[in-house]
């Protein structure tokens, strides 16, 4: 991805400045928002090693399979609890917009997150 190019999360920051930083390592998420947003942005750039580090060690899938099909659009953050940095767990609800064989789909998921090792990470859809 381009250094000047708007990052995938929709923070309206360069990507180089925002999720690039998480997804190079040269930091981690303070929040679960801003995990999940990495994470998001992830997903839009096929960047599978971050996926699978920041994925809770009981839930971690052994890869990532990416739809070269799917495109992800945008990103909408509805709500969070807990997850700040004073939190060890914390929710994320949004809407992520995808194109897929040419058609404009939404994906709608309340994100559970914990903290691991003093870091934040994914554990799975909360119900």
């Amino acid at each position: 991805m381009k250094r000047q190019q708007t990052c995938p999360c929709d923070s309206g920051k360069s990507y180089t400045e925002c999720c690039g930083v998480l997804h190079r390592g040269d930091a981690t998420a303070n929040t679960a928002e801003a995990l999940m947003r990495s994470r998001y942005s992830a997903y839009a750039v096929g960047d599978e090693g971050y996926l699978l580090r920041t994925w809770h060690s009981t839930t971690r899938p052994q890869r990532v399979d990416f739809d070269p099909a799917l495109r992800w659009t945008g990103l909408e953050i509805l709500g969070t609890t807990g997850g700040s940095p004073f939190h060890t767990a914390g929710t994320v609800e949004f809407n992520a917009s995808y194109r897929q064989n040419g058609r404009a789909e939404v994906m709608h998921e309340n994100s559970g997150f914990a903290r691991e090792d003093g870091r934040w990470v994914y554990v799975e859809a909360a119900v």
